[in-house]
């Protein structure tokens, strides 16, 4: 009977029955995974820590500017620079308002002149008649004063343009005479005296 056996007999023959290598193999490899496994987590744990003390020292240095820079914050200068900047924009748009007046000023100038300049072109170079006129005048005009200065005779003409003054200069004795022209004396009258002042 099987009580009858020798109890180490039968167990010796029921281990010998059953093939234990595969799993001794398998819990190896199990535990080799597992070692495996925990260097990995406590390398993983190693960088954790030291990230988290870099980010500890980078918070610190950080809270640490941050307290300094509200320690130099001067509240009562940056609002007067706040009040300075707004200062300088509203003058820089004062300047560049003057500036667009200024330039609509000059282009309606620069418009008068150019019409001005096309009605000289169509007058040609004489200019129109009344012009022309003018000009001779003042041609003979400046003609008698040249004549009058060469002989020593300086005509002076007052605000209005008439000549009523005129300035004799005796080279050869030094003198100077200053006689007011009224307009009852004839310019014969004047040319005679003037004549006689030079001779004299």
């Amino acid at each position: 009977m099987l009580l009858d056996e020798n109890p180490a007999t039968l167990i010796h023959h029921t281990i010998g029955n059953f093939n234990i290598q595969p799993d001794k193999q398998a819990v190896t490899r199990i535990n080799d995974s597992l070692a495996t496994l925990q260097q990995s987590r406590e390398l993983r744990m190693r960088e954790a820590e030291s990230a988290l003390r870099k980010l500890s020292r980078h918070l610190s240095a950080l809270n640490n500017q941050q307290e300094e820079a509200v320690a130099a914050h001067d509240a009562g200068q940056h609002a007067a620079e706040m009040v300075e900047l707004d200062t300088k924009k509203f003058r820089i748009a004062k300047s560049a308002t003057e500036l667009e007046i200024e330039s609509e000023r000059l282009e309606g100038e620069l418009e008068m002149l150019r019409e001005r300049l096309a009605d000289l072109e169509a007058q040609g170079v004489e200019g129109d008649e009344p012009t022309r006129r003018e000009r001779e005048m003042d041609d003979a005009t400046l003609l008698r004063l040249k004549i009058y200065r060469s002989l020593g005779v300086d005509i002076e003409a007052d605000e209005t343009g008439n000549f009523n003054k005129a300035v004799i200069r005796n080279s050869r004795k030094g003198d100077v005479h200053v006689v007011n022209i009224d307009p009852k004396f004839s310019r014969f009258f004047y040319s005679n005296y003037f004549w006689s002042t030079l001779q004299g």
